[in-house]
């Protein structure tokens, strides 16, 4: 170990202690973005004085997987006073603040070296896990108790500023959603006149495959036929080099949006081309989990956004195309839980892995008003909504750039 690193086991205790008198009932796990979650496990007739307490800023972690996922499970309490957690999980808090802030220990814990030191230490068991001993042991730098609140405080602001973008975010999605239902559900979207089409007076005819009235010129077509598509390549891992184009694969997807700004690349070859996706493109995932985790679920959603414009699209994804007077509708009714469910409902595979097919996609049935409707407000929606998930996959640059500069302080 180089002598200006110190090890973690020196700052840190453990600590152990159970839910004996059964008071608390929150349980929470710990997922591979370190991020406290609510456990999905049955606890109905469990004895939920055999968990662990975790208190407010205090450390969990699991040590067994590290091998399988490559990641260390691990996370800090700062959101509860206090919590349950799996016996699976280590429980421990820094013992001396005046030498070591909890947050720059998880800051440490956040850099990808310090999951590919685990991962290495974890070879040696056939599980892929480590020790008590072994993780106590991961070296770690430990500047001045000023340098390190002036890295935390540096960290924070951008994190920070990520939430904030995050709720900026939300907020216009609800709004696109809201009047979308009041447009196109209620079919109150203004008419020749700029009043509420069906409070107006709107005609209204009763279309059988929906069994309800519809506004008159409305239709109903499956969603293969109003758009172009292509299914992602893939590609191999001698593909990948270091420089070159991007390749947006299932794991850089969220929930709705892309999500890192660490794009694996290939060399541009031409018979490539067709793999490419553009602005406002939709990809939908056609394999993935079932409905438990919402982050790699199949069928999954997501418009392309412009800092994505022409990357290459990876295998287990579809790229799908409209021309511009179906795209807002459209994407409204396929980011609604209902095509979410339809998919589902007809997916094959395993109890872990699940895939469905494009006929699956395509047979899905869309409302498509007439195209004289202004979408203009839609799509001034989106491109605000664009410009925040650029700034945001900057800001999450950002933060990697700020924890690979914690070795040099």
């Amino acid at each position: 170990m180089r002598s200006n690193y110190k090890k973690i086991g020196d700052y840190i205790k453990r600590i152990n202690i159970k839910n004996t008198d059964g008071e608390i009932s929150l349980l929470l796990g710990v997922n591979l973005d370190k991020k406290f979650i609510p456990s999905v496990a049955n606890t109905v007739d469990t004895d939920m004085t055999k968990y662990s307490l975790i208190r407010k800023g205090q450390f969990g972690c699991k040590l067994m997987s590290v091998g399988r996922d490559k990641k260390l499970p691990i996370s800090f309490l700062v959101d509860n006073e206090v919590a349950l957690i799996s016996s699976a999980y280590y429980v421990f808090e820094v013992k001396d603040e005046n030498e070591l802030l909890s947050e720059y220990l998880m800051m440490w814990f956040s850099r990808p070296e310090s999951d590919r030191n685990l991962w290495f230490m974890s070879g040696g068991d056939i599980r892929g896990r480590i020790t008590w001993e072994e993780f106590c042991s991961l070296p770690i730098k430990v500047p001045s108790i000023q340098k390190q609140k002036e890295i935390v405080a540096e960290y924070n602001a951008v994190v920070n500023r990520i939430k904030l973008n995050e709720e900026l975010n939300k907020k216009l999605e609800e709004t696109a959603q809201t009047l979308y239902k009041h447009w196109f559900v209620d079919f109150e979207f203004p008419d020749e006149n700029g009043n509420p089409y069906k409070s107006s007076g709107g005609e209204m005819v009763y279309n059988s495959e929906l069994d309800k009235e519809i506004p008159k010129g409305w239709g109903v077509k499956s969603l293969g036929e109003i758009i172009d598509y292509k299914k992602g390549y893939a590609f191999k891992s001698d593909d990948y080099t270091s420089v070159g184009r991007e390749i947006i694969r299932v794991s850089d997807l969220g929930e709705k949006y892309i999500v890192t700004s660490q794009f694996y690349r290939v060399k541009p070859i031409d018979f490539l081309k067709p793999y490419t996706v553009l602005t406002n493109d939709l990809i939908i995932t056609t394999v993935g989990s079932w409905a438990s985790n919402p982050l790699s679920i199949v069928g999954k959603v997501i418009r392309v956004p412009s800092i994505a414009n022409e990357f290459y699209l990876n295998q287990n994804m579809v790229r799908i195309r409209f021309n511009n007077d179906n795209l807002e509708f459209v994407y409204q009714q396929l980011i609604k839980k209902h095509f979410s469910d339809y998919l589902i409902s007809g997916a094959q595979g395993s109890a872990n892995q699940a895939s469905i097919t494009l006929d699956d996609i395509f047979q899905f049935k869309v409302t498509l008003p007439k195209t004289s409707i202004n979408t203009l407000i839609f799509k001034n929606i989106f491109n605000q909504i664009d410009l925040l998930i650029v700034e945001k996959l900057k800001l999450i640059s950002l933060q990697s750039i700020l924890l690979s500069r914690m070795t040099k302080v």
